[in-house]
């Protein structure tokens, strides 16, 4: 893949991991749907889309998929959801992020890759965008919403690690998604006391699975073909400032000073991680 089209589809995944965030965040905090019912129909209508798509494609001859990653999504996605019940929008991203750093940059550094001089600096500038941009949302995080942020964060490192090396990223979406259904239904079962719907936020949840959720993460998958972990570790951190300049623009949030300088950071320090790294 050229370096152009990897950019362009890098861009287009961090923007649905962007508009994910809104759309969670604008179903959990604004709409009455539960929890349990969100993560479900997420991850339903994500299953859907991608079983659809690959009705209409030539059949494939990469691996579908494999619990361990079906098992790691699903953990991502339920713990995220039932976090931010509990945590403010800065807290929970901070700890997310964090969470991801250490996973990927650890597995990272157990298979040998290092980072040169010039590739720390990029990475210590876009963590420090990170602590800028979420800052002012930070609040004391209580345990349970922690363990729970953290505990999706780590999922998502392991899974975005798991889908290295994988020969069709469309196939193994879709299987991934598929193995998490039973999964995620029997969550709704035993959330069933507490169940609340709502049609906006059904309807978020739906935009959440079936177009960045599932269509996201097959972009996701085909990019780490060609990145280090301690790279795409990184580059995820655009995603908090993509998810807050759309807050700007779709939400009318006050677009600050912080948000500038945590975009100048964070992307100056992205561009010198992509372009100092080997891929």
């Amino acid at each position: 893949m050229n370096t152009v089209r990897l950019a362009a589809y890098t861009a287009l995944a961090m923007a649905a991991f962007a508009a994910n965030s809104l759309l969670c965040r604008l179903a959990l905090k604004e709409t009455a749907i539960d929890a349990a019912s969100f993560t479900t129909v997420r991850i339903l209508s994500g299953a859907a889309m991608l079983w659809l798509m690959m009705r209409w494609r030539a059949p494939s001859h990469g691996r579908q998929g494999s619990w361990y990653s079906a098992v790691a999504l699903f953990i991502y996605v339920a713990a995220f959801s039932f976090a931010y019940l509990s945590l403010s929008a800065g807290t929970g991203a901070l700890l997310l992020f964090g969470a991801v750093q250490v996973t990927m940059i650890l597995a990272g550094f157990m298979t040998g890759e290092r980072m040169s001089r010039v590739q720390s600096m990029g990475f210590i500038a876009a963590l420090a965008g990170l602590v800028i941009l979420v800052l002012p949302g930070v609040e004391a995080p209580t345990l349970v919403g922690s363990a729970l942020m953290l505990a999706s964060g780590v999922a998502w490192g392991i899974y975005s690690l798991f889908g290295r090396g994988i020969a069709d990223p469309a196939a193994a979406t879709t299987g991934n998604f598929l193995r998490a259904v039973p999964l995620t239904i029997v969550l709704s079962l035993l959330a069933l006391p507490w169940l609340k719907l709502d049609a906006s936020g059904l309807l978020y949840a739906v935009l959440s699975g079936a177009l960045t959720s599932g269509l996201g993460y097959v972009l996701w998958y085909r990019v780490l073909q060609h990145m280090h972990a301690i790279t795409a570790s990184t580059v995820q951190l655009s995603a908090p400032v993509l998810a807050a300049l759309g807050g700007v623009v779709l939400l009318n949030e006050a677009f600050t000073s912080n948000l500038l300088t945590a975009s100048v950071l964070i992307l100056g320090g992205i561009g010198l991680m992509s372009h100092y790294g080997k891929s």
